[in-house]
């Protein structure tokens, strides 16, 4: 099963995808800021990230800066989704490390599709509509 790390400071958006990934066959785990991120990436082994843009303590930006400077993280791909809809914000976001930059709100449909491509899993994990 996929491993995936839901970084959000909201704790209803991380729900959210929660519900959404493990619907599709994915085991998650979650932190509430970028430091907290960083900690379990190092930690423990994840084969995606959905990360949130705006948090405090370490943004969005920070974590993926730091994570594709490490190693052992700078393959595992990462989602960043924001509410921050203009075109400098996604190349930001793409030049810190970002895989995808998806606006919210996302669809379930939409995430399911995308985190299953960016993990390799194909047509074996089930769809959610």
């Amino acid at each position: 099963m996929p491993y995936a790390l839901i970084i959000d400071d909201s704790s209803t958006t991380r729900l959210y995808y929660r519900e959404i990934l493990e619907e599709a066959g994915f085991v998650v785990d979650e932190a509430i800021n970028g430091i907290e991120g960083l900690e379990k990436a190092m930690n423990q082994s994840f084969d995606i990230f959905l990360v949130d843009l705006n948090m405090p303590k370490m943004d969005g930006y920070t974590f993926l800066d730091q994570v594709r400077r490490t190693i052992e993280l700078q393959a595992v791909p990462a989602i960043m989704i924001s509410t921050q809809a203009r075109e400098a914000d996604q190349t930001k976001a793409y030049a810190a490390g970002a895989n995808l930059y998806m606006i919210k709100p996302v669809h379930a449909a939409d995430l399911t599709t995308r985190s299953r491509l960016m993990t390799g899993q194909g047509s074996s994990l089930r769809m959610v509509s």
